[in-house]
């Protein structure tokens, strides 16, 4: 049995998962880099140790710093939480020749589906809709392929995903600069510029399925979520159910990514992303063989709790159920609260957070990484926390949500709160009527400063002077709380053996 994990990661999702070991009754151990030393994951874990320098090559993405650091605690699994090493095979073996378990799919099951030409062959041979598509390693053959599929088409890098290495190409002219772009863009990413080319689906929603197994062959998946609000190629928002799917498609999709799953062998969580195009056709895009960024909203709808579940299933324990037992309850949404500009295109903003509020109240749940008076470094991705809310329709999920992001307070840096209150806000978001390229089109409305009259001026200015004038009068956050106000798991940093 798993007594002590390990987790390989950082921020938010490595205090998520100490949350779940410690009620598990698992002692856990957190790993640091040089710009983490003071993170709340480090004083949250019952034990932690330095492993590098700030670049993640230097600390987090190391194998043997991971793994040595894991002996040194005395570990006997790694959870690697999602990114980094995450999805790395050779480190899954990396912890099998080591005597330390894997909270993971197998290392088998993360190399079939790595490449997205071999997941994408993989899956057309299990019966999992795939969309039209070939190969792009010259101008010439990207050219043949584009012009059998039809245009408008997508490059993508085959290793990788989060937007790098993608090109949108409309016109054969546009193909070999396209092409160059990506594969350099691969290469930096990846360190494997190989790309092909897909299809690319007029107006998609982006809808994954949650897969969950255990080592025995058992199999269920959990629903849906609809990831379609995304900027970069890269998720911003996410819920469940999605607004424009039926019951009947979402259990067709669950199928196909079940059977996907078991024709690699995989076991433990997993994703299916699917490209949904409007007639209610879908295609296979990738498959995450990690835990996802969003998982929450599916632990909402659900009440399980998918990282105790990838406990058990390294510890061997068959799946205590079936797909017919599995039921659905209300609607979540998520909003990934990023140190970043909405402004300037979304760049991030690192630095310190001088007073962080977290919201509260019932049914919403906020997976956060900071406190006041951490720094946000500029070494990782921007994100903050991933703020989460349930309601037993969406509409009252879309309505706590607004709420929630009222409460948050987050100062000393640019976040993207506003943002979000202004998605929700839009007349189209809340119908449901949305796909991929709904940012782009109402960048204007979402990204821009409120318009004001001129006849209101006057009236606004003298608000913000009432509001400067009382928020001076009242308590503020300290940037640095004072030792008489820390708490004693704080002070006494839960019995946790620091070592650098």
């Amino acid at each position: 049995m798993i007594k002590k994990v390990l987790i390989a990661n950082r921020g938010e999702i490595a205090v998520r998962i100490l949350r779940s070991l410690n009620e598990l009754g698992i002692r856990s151990v957190a790993v640091f880099s040089e710009a983490d030393r003071n993170a709340l994951h480090v004083r949250m874990a019952d034990e932690a140790y330095g492993i590098g320098a700030a670049a993640a090559r230097e600390s987090y993405l190391d194998i043997d710093k991971v793994i040595g650091a894991a002996k040194k605690a005395g570990a006997d699994a790694i959870h690697p939480g999602y990114g980094f090493l995450s999805e790395n095979a050779d480190f899954a073996e990396a912890c099998d020749r080591a005597g330390i378990t894997f909270i993971g799919p197998p290392a088998s099951a993360m190399r079939s589906m790595g490449s997205k030409t071999g997941a994408r062959a993989k899956m057309a041979e299990a019966g999992v809709p795939i969309t039209p598509g070939g190969s792009a390693a010259t101008v010439e053959e990207a050219l043949a392929t584009a012009e059998r599929v039809g245009y408008p088409v997508l490059l993508k890098a085959a290793f990788g995903g989060g937007g790098k290495g993608m090109r949108l190409v409309h016109h054969p002219e546009e193909m070999a600069g396209a092409l160059e772009r990506a594969r350099s863009e691969a290469e930096r990413a990846f360190k494997d510029g190989t790309v092909y080319i897909e299809k690319a689906i007029v107006n998609p929603r982006h809808v994954e399925i949650q897969v969950l197994g255990d080592r025995h062959g058992n199999m269920i998946h959990l629903f849906e979520r609809d990831c379609s609000i995304q900027r970069r190629h890269q998720k911003v928002v996410e819920e469940t159910p999605c607004p424009v799917a039926s019951p009947e498609l979402i259990a067709k999709m669950g199928e196909v990514a079940v059977k996907g799953a078991l024709a690699v062998g995989y076991f433990s969580a997993g994703t299916f992303e699917f490209l949904l195009g409007e007639d209610g056709s879908f295609y296979f895009l990738e498959m995450n063989t990690r835990l996802q960024v969003e998982h929450p909203v599916t632990e909402w709808i659900t009440g399980f709790d998918l990282v105790a579940e990838m406990v058990r299933v390294a510890n061997g324990e068959n799946c205590a159920y079936d797909q017919r037992s599995i039921t659905r309850r209300g609607a979540a949404i998520e909003c990934r609260v990023y140190a970043e500009d909405p402004q300037t295109g979304f760049l991030p903003s690192p630095g310190l957070i001088e007073a962080l509020r977290a919201p509260k109240g019932p049914w919403v749940r906020d997976d956060g990484g900071y406190y006041a008076g951490a720094e946000v470094p500029s070494h990782y991705d921007p994100l903050i926390s991933k703020l989460t809310a349930w309601g037993p329709t969406r509409a009252a999920a879309l309505a706590r949500m607004q709420r929630a992001l009222s409460e948050y307070v987050v100062t000393g840096i640019r976040t993207n709160l506003a943002f979000h209150q202004k998605l929700l806000a839009h007349p189209e978001f809340a119908a449901g009527r949305y796909d991929t390229g709904f940012l782009e089109r109402h960048k204007a409305d979402l990204l821009g400063y409120a318009h004001v009259r001129e006849e209101d001026e006057a009236g606004l200015a003298a608000a913000i002077a009432l509001a400067v004038h009382r928020d001076s009068r009242e308590p503020r956050f300290a940037s640095t709380p004072s030792l008489e106000s820390l708490s004693p798991w704080v002070l006494q940093h839960r019995a946790r053996v620091l070592r650098s």
